[in-house]
């Protein structure tokens, strides 16, 4: 299949960008969106260009490194798809494909599709983690947790930090995030002893890192690769407010 992809190339984080049109000639419909990608590359720097710089890792959909926005959806057309996992076929020969990066305050790019996402690991360092002594792996059934709990902190921490959830979202709130990371220990026993701490503390640096408010759009769960749900943000509104007032 033939195609054109209209990818934005942006120098560095100093320059204002522009999108760029190529030609993608002979690509299999088998082919990742990725791959598409190193071909194109492969061409660009057999013609004396510079390469399109683009974010990925583990190509397995488990790491949240290949974010890119695709005809302005978060990872492309495919729900639960993340983008090393989008394949040609889901286009058409002829296509006009725009990819572009996260477009997010506190995602400022870095090069071309490379966005800073370090304001998710502020987050994190913030409060996602626990302090009780953990010592040599316990025994599976050591603490009791009930299987409700269990699978909704599962579901939390099924997470990449891929950061579609900002990118999606017209307010580029992270809330989605910082309440999968919230939730998945604070459902947990382990991680009751910060329970309070962790929230308000987690959100002080989401507000910091500059990202905007959650007026419940929805569209981060839509974009979501992993399919993280909306009510998990009502969970941490409701543990926050708990924590202000000392009662959580």
């Amino acid at each position: 299949m033939d195609i054109e992809v209209r990818v934005w190339r942006q120098s560095s984080a100093e320059d204002k960008g522009r999108m760029v049109s190529y030609d993608v000639k002979d690509i299999s419909p088998d082919a990742s969106f990725l791959e598409m990608l190193d071909v194109l590359n492969e061409k660009l720097i057999l013609d004396g260009d510079d390469p399109i710089a683009f974010d990925h890792d583990c190509r397995e959909g488990i790491c949240g490194m290949c974010g890119m926005m695709i005809n302005g959806v978060a990872h492309g057309p495919e729900r639960a798809t993340t983008t090393c996992q989008l394949h040609m076929r889901h286009f058409k020969d002829g296509d006009t494909i725009d990819v572009e990066p996260w477009r997010a305050r506190a995602f400022p790019v870095i090069k071309d599709l490379v966005v800073d996402r370090s304001s998710f690991d502020s987050i994190i360092q913030a409060g996602g983690y626990i302090t009780a002594p953990t010592g040599t792996a316990p025994d599976a059934h050591a603490t009791p947790v009930a299987k409700a709990d269990a699978d909704l902190a599962f579901e939390a921490a099924t997470c990449i930090g891929c950061g579609a959830c900002v990118a999606a979202c017209p307010n580029g709130s992270s809330m989605l995030f910082t309440a999968a990371k919230v939730s998945h220990l604070g459902l947990l026993p382990q991680g009751q002893p910060e329970r309070a701490t962790r929230v308000i503390d987690m959100i002080e640096a989401q507000d910091a890192a500059g990202f905007g408010g959650c007026t419940n759009a929805g569209e981060c769960t839509t974009a979501c690769p992993k399919g993280i749900p909306l009510n998990l943000i009502g969970r941490l509104n409701t543990d926050y407010r708990k924590a202000l007032r000392g009662k959580l």
